[in-house]
């Protein structure tokens, strides 16, 4: 059989996906979303390895505290900035086009956010006694449910942020691009007191206050942009100041290279954000949107567009099931003792190309779950009560599985 005879559903499925996308669909920030959500599980499959102890037990180690080196890839996979950014643009334009009341609009987008987060966190709360059950030592258990619960502080941030765009909609007319700045002002005085002169007498829940500020930024500038108030000038702006001051956090001031944390390292630019990543999503920010155009024109081809169409509608699917489905080959894995790349320590160059020929497997694990997980993004068509019913026993599964994820119980 031809190659051509075998792609043909493909070419006929993204022609028919291109035929039904609006003409007034924005696909350059789709595309953007869509690069966002791949650095995801990209950046946690490729700088999350894992140890075996004595027992078989998994547990959690990076490369990054043996390869320095590998730094510079996370600047590249951390695109939270980008997510944030896009975040805030979509819900400029969402809030603008609302029928309801803004009340109503926020319910909206919070049940879209929240129900595949409980749906993942139920059955883990299932599937963790049953796994248990069948030899799985409670070490790797233990450190499933720290990876399954690493990525949902996002979403958390995420509905806090979103809730506040009616006012970063107000602050984005008045003030244009520039209602950002406070906000890295924020996280640069709180940097100062943590790592200048007086961070000896500075206590150490300070860094929480980075937090609202540290990701608002971003998204900030998304509505803003959704506001038409960031053109070009202003893009360059972000572009070259961002990378600027990343250069210098990095050369004069001695931030760490790395965007996510390192195993025993001192100091972490991401929990809570440093100013070092408010640096790389301003470059990050102005780079998406002088590319926004020439990214357009791109993704006008259907076979370029259908991807990311499948990846948008599958966004919290991904955001949710992606650890799970690494360790969907490790904890099989670990039984049959060390595999390399896979249950092996992460400090030698060997690991990093078994890791990098691992990633299809966890991609196709990945698509498996997703067929039958995606169904938690959808809207459940049926009535009020079992609805109601649902939505309280996987809050109380949810919560029993977050209590044994932070390690209360």
């Amino acid at each position: 059989m031809s190659a051509s005879v075998t792609l043909a559903p493909l070419r006929e499925a993204a022609a028919r996906i291109d035929r039904q996308t609006p003409a007034h669909r924005d696909r350059a920030i789709d595309g953007l979303r869509a690069l966002a959500l791949l650095a995801v599980p990209t950046g946690h499959w490729l700088l999350g390895g894992f140890t075996l102890d004595s027992d078989g037990g998994l547990h959690n180690a990076s490369p990054l505290s043996a390869f320095g080196g590998l730094a510079p890839a996370s600047w590249v996979l951390q695109m939270l900035g980008i997510f944030f950014l896009v975040g805030g643009y979509a819900s400029a334009l969402s809030f603008r086009r609302r029928t309801g009341t803004t009340g109503a609009w926020l319910k909206g987008r919070i049940v879209r956010l929240g129900r595949p987060v409980l749906g993942v966190t139920a059955v883990w709360a299932l599937a963790a006694p049953l796994l248990y059950a069948a030899g799985v030592p409670e070490a790797s258990l233990r450190t499933g449910a720290t990876l399954v619960v690493q990525p949902l502080w996002f979403v958390g941030v995420y509905v806090v942020v979103t809730a506040l765009t009616p006012y970063c909609v107000r602050a984005a007319r008045r003030l244009g691009g520039w209602a950002a700045a406070p906000l890295l002002g924020c996280v640069a005085v709180v940097d100062f007191l943590r790592y200048g002169p007086f961070a000896d007498s500075v206590p150490s829940w300070l860094a929480v206050v980075n937090i609202l500020p540290g990701w608002l930024f971003a998204y900030q500038l998304g509505v803003s942009w959704g506001e038409r108030r960031i053109g070009r000038r202003g893009a360059w702006l972000l572009l070259a100041g961002g990378a600027l001051l990343f250069a210098a956090l990095l050369a004069v001031f001695h931030y760490p290279a790395s965007m996510v944390g390192v195993p025993g390292a001192a100091r972490t630019n991401s929990h809570p954000p440093s100013l070092l990543v408010l640096a790389l999503a301003s470059a990050q920010s102005g780079a998406a949107i002088l590319l926004r155009d020439r990214l357009a024109k791109l993704l006008a081809r259907p076979a370029l567009w259908a991807p990311v169409v499948v990846i948008n509608l599958s966004a919290m699917t991904i955001l949710c099931w992606h650890q799970t489905a690494m360790l969907a080959a490790a904890v099989p894995g670990s039984f049959l003792g060390e595999l390399a790349g896979l249950t092996t320590a992460p400090d030698s160059l060997g690991w990093i190309a078994a890791r990098l020929a691992w990633m299809p497997v966890f991609a196709v694990l990945l698509v498996a779950l997703a067929r039958h997980t995606r169904r938690f993004e959808v809207a459940p068509r049926e009535g009020r009560r079992a609805s109601a019913l649902r939505r309280t026993v996987a809050g109380l599964l949810a919560a029993g599985f977050a209590v044994f994820a932070l390690g209360l119980a």
